[in-house]
């Protein structure tokens, strides 16, 4: 079950669908939802008015058959509207509640609004992406809604119902992006505690000071993205630059960093972004063509593994990740309302 929601909710859902979860979401009466609305595809939806006793029941009833319910509210809005763990989990021991929030169901933050970009900027992640004479940029809403809600919940969700196969006994799962988005940083942190990250942007070996690590834009005004790290593949990088009086046991010599930069960006801006391709075809230089999303579908290795599928005619992102032997596959793409309340039930409880 999966109350309609925002962000990193209906993320999960569409990540559990693909993997072959049968999904019903409960919508609010009137919601509208597109079929090109990937994140809300292979889900059957039904409306209902929580507030009103008819369709509260039969939302009830469905409850107690599910397995999982994934719910995106402020901390006390379930209960309020008597659909809160303490009624449903009694009802249905086995019954796994996974609680998506931005800031977690306690503490002084956790009643306040906020969106992707105010937990990750707690979280420590935001203030160290970007450039060192700028502001810090939002990596789209990758680091809080997906990376640190939505797969966070999909973990705790599956981690639990594994659990409930040895114990017989269902759990709340409290996913928080403020939480998961400081987890996504302990690498940053364990640096930062042994002294080996500098908190000032663009001053550290990833994130955009190394002249081997970053972006560099080409004659023709794309980009390119080299991640030469390991002193071999920088190696084969500085060949394919025609570099050759580069030392490449001073990579790591941060003295020289700005100076290479330079050096580095006036060398791309020599070819286009389709000649510097053909130079490091077959080259092991951690180098890749940065693509637009009109062309990221259309590249050779994302053909070859079927990265973007055609669903109902619609080209999409696939499922990730892939199973040997239970290929995850997308059911449907989203749609009008597809099944009564008390169709879904009676259809359920067989």
């Amino acid at each position: 079950m999966e109350f309609e929601a925002i962000g990193p909710v209906p993320f999960a859902g569409m990540l559990l669908s693909d993997m072959g979860a049968d999904i019903v979401r409960v919508d609010r009466p009137g919601t509208a939802v597109s079929e090109i609305d990937f994140l809300s595809r292979g889900r059957h939806r039904v409306e209902a008015d929580l507030k009103d006793p008819a369709s509260a029941s039969a939302v009830v009833r469905l409850c107690d058959l599910a397995d999982v319910i994934i719910e995106g509210f402020r901390p006390g809005v379930m209960e309020r509207l008597g659909f809160g763990p303490d009624i449903l989990c009694a009802r249905n021991p086995k019954l796994v509640y996974g609680r998506m929030t931005g800031w977690g169901q306690y503490g002084p933050l956790a009643a306040a609004a906020g969106h992707d970009i105010n937990y990750i900027a707690l979280s420590g992640a935001l203030a160290a992406i970007g450039s060192s004479n700028g502001r810090p940029v939002a990596p789209l809403n990758l680091v809080g809604d997906y990376g640190g809600g939505a797969m966070y919940l999909v973990m705790g969700v599956l981690a639990a119902l594994l659990e409930v196969g040895s114990s017989g006994k269902g759990q709340v799962v409290d996913a928080a992006m403020c939480d998961g988005a400081t987890s996504l940083m302990s690498l940053f942190y364990s640096l930062h505690a042994q002294g080996r990250w500098s908190a000032e942007r663009e001053a550290n070996i990833i994130d955009g000071a190394a002249p081997f690590y970053g972006s560099y834009e080409c004659a023709d005004g794309k980009y390119v993205a080299v991640g030469a790290l390991e002193s071999k593949f920088y190696a084969i990088l500085l060949q394919g630059l025609h570099l050759d009086g580069v030392d490449v046991g001073s990579q790591n010599d941060q003295s020289k960093w700005p100076a290479l930069k330079i050096t580095f960006a006036k060398v791309f801006k020599t070819k286009s972004q389709g000649e510097w391709i053909k130079v490091f075809q077959g080259l092991d230089a951690c180098f890749a063509p940065i693509l637009s999303m009109q062309d990221a579908p259309s590249h050779p290795h994302f053909s070859a593994r079927e990265t973007f599928v055609s669903v109902e005619g619609i080209v999409q992102p696939g499922p990730a990740p892939r199973f040997s032997r239970t290929a995850s596959q997308i059911q449907f793409n989203a749609s009008t309302l597809s099944n009564k309340l008390f169709d879904l039930t009676e259809r359920w409880s067989r």
